[in-house]
């Protein structure tokens, strides 16, 4: 018999049944199609190899007018700014106590600190740096004291507590000469509130951290208690942060990278500045500041609330972040949203900044004095799953609603997914604020990383190739991403053993020194003719292109299932091993049905392969009738 050519439809396609998509390709991991064929993604490696604190959220670059390379991270702890192999620590100072108002206690034969400062609202997490205080006697010397930590937990308004350490991290025990209460000299400067690594919806139990407040008590979720989300932008060479539900600060990028940013209301010169936000946004041209959900003016005029409206956006004098109120001879002020409840988040976008509302689009364009900018309903229906669910591409807007996927330029349009339902019949809505949308430029590509039903982390992805409209699914955890541009590589925030670190992608093949996990292309059931008959496979004949850098060592599997009705479970008929000199594969394989594999061999008995990447173009089959029964 003549050898039969088998060539996939591109893209994975999971809306039908793995009978009905008969000619492509059904499933798949950590493959993506290019020029119609599949192959392994790129690896990954650890771009600095120390870590930072708290999951990162956030990253964002830029150059400064030295030419200087910054990345700004945002964390569930911290704000930083990375330049070279440094992380520059540079998370806002929420308040400074006065000489005298921190004490300190220990007990002997303890590790644990307690300290007494009354009504500091610091919460579980939070980060505060002593100074000025004295030896307690004993082994918690002065230079314990005079240092930065982590608070462990907070058992009342007026207290908190630590773990005593020396300056090298390593743990102290208390003695018993260890009896003073740092003297009157001590200063705690406390650093903004920490947030949450989950979304915690509303108020009530399991609302705050664990042992808080009295059994079966209820907690009200403030920004210093929920998912700690930022935005980020430049104001030229600065950068303007926003802890979603938070304060917005700014750092100036002529004060060095020992200097922490300070809140926008302290910049000199500020007036009515929002106190809190939702987030932040610098303008396209015109460079104004915008503030999405600011809290608003009173009603004298004279301050800023305090409190959120969360359909509110307020914008600055132009080329002024430090002026917001509105005069007639300036450019701030502030428009309302009008349709939903809340604004999800904003995307700047060529000539107009795009907004999200949870049942509306909103188009915000500047137009000039006196009104500044006019705020136009594009569409009412469609929303954003997430504050960062939205990008910018070179083929216009895409973004992730709780339904699927949308693109615009200059009009709404929705992108025809054939994934739709493996993503949204598995996906956690309750955290949707985690899931965030990622441009990959090199290969076309626009994704989503997203937390699956059974996860309260980001476990997944799902990516568009928009040039080529073909999808692929992965199984990855990753944070925050940054496509190439200002960066060499993409660059994304994920963890090792529970470690947080910056990762370079698409360099390389394997994952950070170690085999990829579980890397895979699977096709759909094929048949002959309409399936009347059972077919006899004899040989196989691959068409696999190795495009690693692990020489002759580079190998994958070929996997064979196969089952005789639409119904049952595959079995696996047969696998073989195939490398670059490999020129068939015999087998004898009898159903109706058949599936075909191609998977990585990273993980081989015989040693583990590093380097390995390959691409799959048409595969031949020996294949034949072989009757009925």
């Amino acid at each position: 018999m003549p050898l039969q050519k088998f060539i996939f439809n591109p893209g994975i396609n999971k809306e039908g049944t793995d009978y009905s998509a008969e000619g492509g390709w059904f499933d798949g991991n950590l493959v993506r199609f290019r020029k119609g064929f599949p192959e392994k993604i790129g690896g990954w490696q650890k771009y600095i190899q120390s870590s930072y604190e708290g999951t990162g959220r956030k990253l964002h670059g830029w150059v400064n007018l030295e030419g200087t390379k910054l990345l700004g991270l945002g964390t569930r702890f911290k704000l930083y700014i990375q330049e070279g192999t440094t992380y520059n620590d540079v998370t806002p100072i929420r308040s400074t106590t006065s000489a005298g108002d921190v004490t300190f206690a220990a007990t002997n034969g303890s590790s644990t600190l307690t300290i007494t400062d009354a009504s500091h609202g610091a919460a579980e997490g939070d980060f505060v740096t002593f100074s000025g205080a004295a030896s307690l006697g004993g082994n918690v010397i002065a230079s314990v004291l005079n240092q930065e930590y982590q608070i462990e937990s907070v058992p009342t308004v007026n207290t908190y507590t630590v773990v005593a350490k020396d300056t090298s991290g390593d743990t102290v025990t208390a003695n018993s000469s260890d009896s003073g209460n740092g003297g009157s000299s001590v200063v705690g400067a406390y650093q903004i509130n920490s947030g949450l690594d989950v979304f915690v919806d509303g108020t009530g139990w399991g609302t705050g951290s664990w042992g808080s407040g009295s059994w079966g008590s209820t907690t009200s979720l403030t920004d210093a208690n929920q998912l700690r989300l930022w935005s980020m932008d430049n104001f030229g060479e600065d950068l303007i942060s926003n802890p979603r539900g938070g304060s917005i600060y700014y750092w100036d990028n002529s004060d060095g990278l020992t200097t922490r940013a300070v809140a926008l209301t302290a910049l000199s010169g500020a007036n009515l500045a929002p106190t809190k936000g939702l987030q932040v946004i610098v303008s396209d041209v015109d460079r104004h500041v915008l503030i999405l959900g600011a809290d608003p003016i009173n009603a004298a005029g004279s301050a800023r609330t305090g409190s959120i409206d969360p359909l509110l956006i307020a914008f600055s004098d132009q080329e002024n972040a430090a002026e917001w109120e509105p005069k007639s001879t300036n450019t701030a002020g502030s428009l309302r949203c009008s349709a939903g409840s809340e604004i999800i988040g904003g995307l700047r976008a060529r000539q107009e900044t795009l907004i999200w509302t949870d049942t509306a689009l909103y188009s915000l364009q500047f137009i000039g004095p006196p009104l500044t900018f006019g705020l136009n309903l594009i569409n009412e229906g469609v929303s954003l799953v997430g504050p960062n669910a939205a990008i910018n591409t070179p083929q216009g807007i895409f973004w992730m609603s709780k339904k699927g996927f949308y693109s615009y330029s200059g009009a709404v349009n929705s992108v025809p997914c054939s994934v739709h339902s493996y993503v949204f019949d598995d996906i956690n809505e309750g955290q949707s604020f985690q899931f965030f949308a990622f441009l990959n430029k090199k290969f076309n590509e626009v994704g989503w990383f997203y937390c699956s039903e059974d996860s309260t982390s980001i476990d997944r992805f799902v990516a568009y190739n928009y040039v080529e409209q073909t999808w692929n699914i992965g199984q990855l955890s990753r944070t925050a991403w940054l496509d190439e541009g200002i960066v060499a590589f993409p660059r994304a925030a994920g963890k090792a053993s529970s470690v947080p670190y910056l990762y370079q992608h698409e360099t390389g093949h394997d994952d950070d020194g170690s085999p990829m996990d579980n890397v895979f292309i699977e096709s759909a059931d094929f048949d002959i003719g309409e399936g009347e008959e059972f077919q006899f496979i004899k040989r196989m004949i691959p068409d696999v292109k190795f495009t690693g850098s692990g020489g002759s060592e580079q190998q994958i599997n070929v996997v064979l299932k196969q089952r005789n009705f639409p119904g049952s479970s595959l079995t696996t008929d047969q696998t073989s091993s195939f490398t670059a000199t490999t020129t068939k594969i015999d087998m004898r394989a009898r159903a109706r049905q058949a599936v075909i594999r191609f998977e990585s061999d990273d993980d081989a008995t015989n040693g583990v392969r590093l380097g390995v990447g390959f691409r799959v173009g048409g595969t031949r089959l020996d294949i034949r009738p072989n009757g009925r029964r």
